[in-house]
């Protein structure tokens, strides 16, 4: 009996937290990241930035893919190039070596 229990009540939470997932909008994101909506639908249309959705012809980004975005974007100096940019240069690189 206990056991059904902590079963019920493992559903409820995994429920809150899908419920849980927050959506920000276009203007939201850009007051966030202090740039113009314009940069963000230039983004969007270059497959540059976060993903997005797009439901009933409004743009909307989840939090968890921001969060997630924002943290492949953390650098330690300037000098240091993106993870996305660098593993793609060097498979480039050994291609063009074969």
């Amino acid at each position: 009996m206990p056991f059904r229990a902590f079963m019920c009540l493992a559903k409820t939470t995994k429920k809150e937290k899908d419920m849980a997932i927050q959506h920000i909008n276009q203007r939201a994101l850009a007051e966030r990241w202090q740039v113009s909506e314009t940069t963000l639908e230039r983004w969007r249309s270059q497959g540059v930035g976060p993903v997005f959705l797009k439901l009933h012809g409004r743009i909307v980004y989840r939090e968890q893919d921001l969060e997630a975005y924002e943290e492949q974007c953390l650098r330690q100096s300037t000098a240091q190039k993106t993870i996305a940019r660098a593993t793609q240069q060097s498979s480039n690189q050994a291609s063009s070596f074969a």
